[in-house]
C-alpha cells in the first residue's frame, strides 16, 4: 500500500510544484491531504516523517524542486506535525 501511495504522492506533488497556477491545484492538494490522513491512521507520525523524507529526496533529484512547502498540507493531523 505504501508503495502505491508514494507513487501517487510523487505524481501529485510534482504536478503542484510544476504547475502552481493550474486550476487542478486545489483537487491535487486535497488528495495529498487525504493520503496524509491515511498514512497517519496507518502508521502515526513516523509514517508521515518517513514518507515525506522519501518524497523529498526523490522529487528533488528528479525535478530539482523541494516539496517542503507542501508539508503544511498534513498540518492538523497531529500536533507533532506543524509546518
Amino acid at each position: 500500500m505504501d508503495f502505491m501511495l508514494e507513487e501517487e504522492l510523487i505524481d501529485l506533488l510534482t504536478f503542484c510544484l510544476q504547475n502552481p497556477e493550474s486550476t487542478e491545484i486545489s483537487a491535487k492538494k486535497s488528495r495529498i491531504s487525504e493520503i496524509g490522513k491515511e498514512l497517519y491512521a496507518d502508521g502515526g507520525i513516523d509514517a508521515l516523517v518517513n514518507m515525506f523524507f522519501a518524497l523529498k529526496n526523490r522529487i528533488t533529484e528528479e525535478i530539482g524542486k523541494d516539496p517542503s512547502s507542501l508539508k503544511s498540507l498534513w498540518n492538523g493531523l497531529t500536533p507533532e506535525w506543524n509546518y
